[in-house]
């Protein structure tokens, strides 16, 4: 039973990994086709912000699809080192995630300061 259970650990971490990966590269090409096009039409700020903000997202999802796959793999870690090793890279992972949404919910709050007109007017 637990050969199993290592089996289809090693797979749905193999599978959510490259669910990850695809994810972190359709945004990175997504926000690669934006900012290339930003170039030959000027886009406004505010335009350059949403194309940087799409793009944390998906890094966001990819990093969460990420941290999902090294909690399953933790099932099935069996030395202390690769224990170690795990928890490294998933409080790594955590805290970019962290920072991205920090960073992501400040430029949103900006650009909604920006885009409220003052009381009044």
């Amino acid at each position: 039973m637990r050969g199993w259970l290592i089996a289809v650990t090693e797979v749905s971490v193999v599978v959510i990994d490259g669910m990850a990966l695809l994810v972190v590269i359709a945004g990175t090409v997504a926000a690669f086709v934006a900012i290339v096009r930003a170039l030959f039409s000027p886009l406004p700020g505010r335009d350059r912000r949403a194309v940087w903000l799409t793009y944390a997202r998906w890094l966001v999802a990819g990093l969460t699809f990420q941290l999902a796959a090294d909690i399953i793999e933790s099932a099935i870690t069996e030395s202390w080192e690769s224990v170690g090793r795990l928890a490294a890279v998933a409080l790594i992972r955590t805290f970019l995630d962290y920072f991205l949404e920090r960073d992501m919910n400040e430029v949103r709050g900006t650009a909604r300061a920006t885009e409220t007109p003052a009381p009044g007017s």
